[in-house]
């Protein structure tokens, strides 16, 4: 059973201060209650010093000085991640993020999983955490499909291989659908497409191949599309397009 993602719980004691922040689009979970650690969140006006605090929808809480707006309804974007940017909301080695480039008038959001530094191409985005948290489960099934070119010796039978699972360095992948697609000299374009999405999956099965992936861009992820977006560009989901794919964000009727 999954949380019900389109509105927080309606009760006196409220919820927890990391999943309400998460839900609001602050960090993850995980990254909320290291913020805790490190005193950087607030409620009214005094430090939050244990994560298993609960917070109402309308509490005073700010995190590094800066008021967190009340729960807004659930949003979701598509953006095209350039490469040379990390996602995370804070770099220990001062990196460009992704958050840093979204225009300012943008909501605080979370990313749905991640691309690394090098990767480009569709990123999810949303205000809700509890919604990047359901659209990243596994049981879903979503196929992520990607153009990825590299450089070396394609074997397509190794390719036809991956369909059926691969075991590298220890590391068990679930199936993964590749086709090659153009070859140019030492340099192949593929189109992969898996449902698993481990870190850093494609490129170290393709280094298992003894194959170095040079570009690697997502396309799209479950039923979104990466379509004509610009390097940098973002678009919102249409609402009805979101609950269609989401059901459980349609709003409870209440009972006669």
């Amino acid at each position: 059973m999954t949380d019900d993602l389109s509105s927080p719980p309606s009760t006196q004691r409220g919820e927890r201060i990391a999943k309400a922040l998460a839900r609001r689009g602050v960090a993850s979970r995980r990254d909320i209650e290291r913020m805790i650690e490190e005193g950087r969140i607030t409620l009214d006006g005094k430090p939050v010093t244990h994560p298993a605090t609960f917070i109402l929808p309308h509490d005073h809480v700010c995190v590094d000085g800066k008021p967190i707006d009340p729960p807004q309804r659930t949003r979701l974007w598509r953006y095209h991640k350039p490469a040379g940017l990390v996602t995370t909301h804070h770099d220990p080695e001062d990196r460009r993020t992704v958050f840093a480039s979204l225009p300012k008038a943008m909501p605080r959001v979370v990313s749905v999983g991640r691309l690394d530094l090098n990767s480009e191409g569709l990123l999810l985005l949303t205000n809700d955490g509890s919604l990047a948290r359901e659209l990243e489960l596994p049981s879903r099934q979503w196929i992520r499909r990607y153009r990825v070119r590299v450089f070396g010796l394609v074997d397509e039978k190794k390719l036809q291989a991956l369909a059926k699972g691969c075991v590298i360095e220890g590391v068990h992948y679930g199936p993964i659908d590749a086709t090659l697609d153009s070859t140019k000299g030492d340099n192949s374009w593929l189109t992969v497409s898996l449902r698993e999405g481990k870190n850093r999956e494609i490129r170290k099965v393709m280094m298992g191949m003894n194959l170095h992936v040079s570009r690697l861009i997502r396309l799209s992820y479950g039923p979104f599309a990466l379509g004509n977006l610009k390097p940098h560009e973002l678009e919102e989901v249409a609402h009805k397009t979101l609950i269609d794919q989401i059901p459980s964000l349609k709003p409870k009727k209440a009972r006669s």
